[in-house]
């Protein structure tokens, strides 16, 4: 598991790399890979909304382009006073690479103000077990 402090400064540093010209609300995310590896990512807007990326699929792409496939740790850190948790699409995202126990950090420019589990954010994930029912 990566320094808390070290993976929120990594998803603070990618939200300063956002491309958010249309809603100014830019996010970082940084997840932490089973090798230790950590992967930044950006949200990316784009004007055909809703083509834009979430920086968590940023990252996740970096991760998988890296040869990885396994997150042990997230921090995201959005441009809002109150910290925001992934999007819907973004819990399913990073429940395909990560185990219910794997902890989410949330947090603003302050710093971390929260953290759950994921199987908190997402209960009940539809998953690869249910492809094969």
């Amino acid at each position: 598991m990566s320094d808390h402090n070290d993976l929120y400064q990594a998803a603070k540093d990618a939200k300063s790399r956002a491309h958010a010209p249309y809603s100014k609300f830019r996010v970082g995310a940084a997840l932490t890979s089973s090798s230790g590896q950590v992967f930044v990512g950006a949200n990316v807007e784009n004007a055909s909304y809703p083509e834009g990326w979430c920086a968590e699929t940023s990252a996740i792409a970096a991760m998988i382009m890296a040869g990885e496939d396994k997150i042990t740790e997230v921090c995201v850190v959005g441009s809002s006073k109150e910290a925001i948790t992934p999007c819907g699409g973004c819990r399913q995202r990073l429940a395909e690479f990560s185990e219910a126990d794997t902890l989410v950090h949330i947090g603003n420019d302050a710093g971390i103000t929260r953290t759950f589990t994921l199987g908190e954010l997402l209960p009940e994930a539809f998953d690869k077990a249910a492809l094969d029912a």
